[in-house]
């Protein structure tokens, strides 16, 4: 007997159909076989830690034998089930900010600066890293041994160690220009208008203190703030240059002016070179942003402008490198 149209084509559905569950099944038989799996990975897992922590606990008790009470205090073990409940906390919105790597965190610690907490990799340690530390005992900060892991949650090249600290400790302009006249020395400030990128403010913020910059200025719109990143790239230097943040730049360099300083604004289309320029005396040097240079305002308001030669065909520098140019001429001249 011959099928009809219609036949064949809920045949052909009903095939599909059973073809379907048939699939359908064996992704779900896959499924459990891989959560059956999984659950006992984390079985072998969480047997293993804790029995990696039982031997971890017994070192550490002998350990602790030979250490001074002093130095147990303000070293923080957590048990395995602390340990699990840290896991849910997000360390940004515990802690404010955060410096990480071995260099900066040792220079935050030889300045005056606060430290929450100093969380240090668990395992063996050679180097720096027990410089650091005994650094940390002597200020008598909470020390935190944890897993690479739980640094690598926290941010990335940690090497080993992250320090939580309070928000960057801005300044006033007022804090800059005492600040050099306490030193003796004629007012040499850096105004930045509008640098976004925060490896070229670590870099700028690095080569000014190795210069003797007394103080930086930035705004607080369309500008990077001093963050983790800021910090890692000045290599420390955060803690030693006093950084003001301002809501109007064109009024913080006419409160500069008013107090003596000459504004030398840096912009391509000026006619005096750099070299040729005194920048000997209270001087504020003034660095544009990456892509656009100086607003149109703030060049308006500059006493004087001035450019670094361009024989190439790169008709601009970065922000960071221009910086140090002009940084180290004013240096060069004043010395």
């Amino acid at each position: 007997m011959r099928m009809s149209y219609r036949d064949k084509q809920n045949r052909k559905a009903r095939i599909a159909r059973e073809k379907e569950m048939k699939e359908d099944r064996r992704k779900e038989q896959r499924r459990k076989e891989e959560r059956r799996s999984d659950n006992e990975r984390r079985q072998n897992d969480r047997r293993t830690h804790e029995r990696r922590a039982t031997d971890r606990g017994q070192f550490d008790r002998r350990i602790g034998e030979r250490r001074s009470q002093t130095d147990r205090r303000f070293v923080e073990r957590r048990s395995d089930e602390d340990r699990r409940q840290s896991e849910n906390l997000s360390y940004d919105t515990e802690y404010n900010d955060i410096v990480a790597g071995r260099n900066p965190v040792l220079e935050l610690l030889k300045s005056d600066r606060d430290i929450n907490k100093l969380y240090v990799e668990r395992g063996e340690r050679h180097g720096s890293i027990l410089e650091i530390l005994g650094k940390a005992r002597e200020k008598r900060i909470v020390i935190v041994e944890v897993d690479k892991s739980k640094l690598d949650e926290m941010t990335e090249n940690h090497q080993g160690v992250v320090a939580v600290v309070p928000p960057f400790d801005y300044c006033e302009i007022e804090d800059i220009l005492n600040y050099a006249k306490e030193k003796g020395e004629d007012p040499f400030v850096i105004v930045l208008d509008g640098i976004e990128d925060p490896h070229n403010l670590g870099a700028i913020i690095r080569t000014a203190e190795t210069a003797g910059v007394h103080g930086i200025i930035i705004p607080k719109r369309r500008s990077v703030q001093v963050n983790s990143t800021v910090v890692k790239v000045s290599t420390g230097a955060t803690s030693y240059v006093k950084i003001a943040r301002v809501n109007n730049l064109n009024e913080a360099i006419r409160t500069l002016k008013d107090n003596g300083l000459w504004a030398i604004g840096t912009d391509g289309d000026a006619e005096t070179l750099y070299y040729n320029q005194d920048l000997k005396g209270p001087i504020a040097i003034i660095i544009g942003s990456e892509g656009f240079g100086m607003s149109r305002l703030v060049k308006e308001n500059a006493d004087i402008l001035v450019k670094i030669p361009m024989k190439g065909k790169i008709t601009s520098l970065n922000a960071s490198v221009s910086a140090g140019i002009v940084i180290y001429e004013a240096v060069k001249q004043r010395n």
